[in-house]
């Protein structure tokens, strides 16, 4: 009896132990998945010794295989790792709460004073730094991507379909596909571009949600959440050619908005859908997206909790992983081109942005601290006058 009350004791104490790393990290967890896992490998592996690098290293590859927000996914699997599916649900929910609640906040902000000549100033001096963190997103992931010639081919084709309004999804599901292919028959430069015909088809064919309700909100977010591979800035591509494009739910001025909030806030990215459902929706839309957008990454890593090590391991599943990778940076370039273009048009932007660029290319600075800087330097420059 004492055994069995000693061990409820120790799953509580656990228990809290995870909610609270969690939640401390989703407070102070600035600058992207790449900085999350960074700091995670830190706090767990070296501070807290729940488990070695090498375990570490593997379910960093092995999450990189799911769809979703990849550094909230190994919250949750670190979590399962320490204390079960309590633990799963915890961890996920402790990194996830402070950003959505943060994001969620600075919408009803921005609905509420948005127009004010304080905010518009503030978003003027952090648009150019978005197009920036892309502009870098898309040079350090590209030559990790792009590899080879015919991995080059393929992020072309998909850059040139993306162009022609061809469903984000499908691109990115499509290029993964025909890379399995092309690894296992050969002839890469032209399966790669033959591949462009069949995502082309499947994008034509896939039909959206038309009318704003809460409901199609959460559909559509669980959708995205369930089969969206790559970073957030993949995430910023579908939301463009799906909201702003296809179905006019939002502005582009409100999608940069919403990046740029989101991009200045802890915690992952993509609770940006928090911010676009409560623009959609006001509070029940925020609320359905932001659980729309997280639940299927519960789901998938308590399913694949105990085999996605070893799943990470399979030629079939790198193959897929490396033409999902290819397509994501296409995707990236063609998102970061679009928001320059409506960004950048006087010369204050431009030089934020050139700024912005140099200090991420060489000095490697945080993402939060130029955000916060392009939100003083676009207030500075409105009271004086400028842009």
């Amino acid at each position: 009896m004492n055994d069995g009350i000693s061990e409820n004791l120790q799953g509580e104490s656990r228990l809290g132990e995870i909610a609270k790393a969690f939640l401390r990290l989703g407070f102070v967890a600035f600058g992207g998945a790449a900085a999350h896992i960074a700091m995670m490998e830190q706090e767990f592996v070296q501070r807290r010794k729940w488990l070695t690098r090498e375990e570490f290293v593997d379910r960093v590859g092995a999450v990189s295989l799911l769809p979703g927000p990849s550094s909230t996914e190994l919250a949750i699997y670190l979590g399962q790792l320490r204390g079960g599916v309590a633990g799963l649900l915890i961890a996920g929910c402790s990194f996830i709460l402070p950003s959505a609640l943060l994001v969620g906040f600075l919408a009803w902000v921005y609905q509420r004073y948005g127009s004010a000549p304080q905010i518009g100033a503030l978003l003027f001096g952090v648009k150019p730094v978005v197009v920036a963190l892309i502009a870098q997103a898309v040079w350090s992931l590209g030559r990790v991507a792009l590899k080879s010639v015919e991995l080059g081919v393929l992020g072309a084709v998909v850059l040139g379909l993306a162009a022609w309004h061809v469903s984000a999804i499908a691109l990115l599901i499509g290029a993964g596909v025909a890379w399995i292919v092309t690894e296992r028959f050969g002839g890469k430069q032209g399966s790669a571009v033959g591949a462009g015909g069949i995502l082309a088809q499947t994008g034509a064919s896939t039909a959206g949600v038309s009318i704003p309700t809460v409901a199609g909100v959460f559909l559509y977010f669980l959708k995205v959440g369930a089969v969206l591979f790559g970073s957030g800035y993949v995430l910023l591509a579908l939301l463009r050619a799906d909201l702003v494009e296809r179905l006019h739910w939002l502005t582009e001025n409100q999608l940069i908005d919403a990046i740029a909030i989101s991009q200045g806030t802890p915690g992952p990215f993509f609770t940006v859908a928090t911010f676009v459902g409560y623009v959609i929706s006001g509070w029940r839309g925020a609320v359905l997206a932001t659980f729309g957008m997280f639940l299927p990454a519960f789901v998938f890593v308590a399913i694949t909790a105990k085999y996605l090590p070893k799943l990470r391991k399979s030629p079939t599943a790198g193959a897929f992983l490396d033409g999902v990778n290819a397509a994501a940076v296409a995707l990236m370039a063609f998102v970061g081109w679009q928001f320059a273009r409506e960004t950048l048009f006087s010369v204050p932007a431009i030089v934020i942005a050139v700024i912005a660029v140099a200090l991420l290319m060489r000095y490697q600075v945080n993402s939060a601290w130029l955000v916060l800087g392009g939100a003083v330097t676009g207030i500075v420059l409105r009271l004086a006058h400028f842009g």
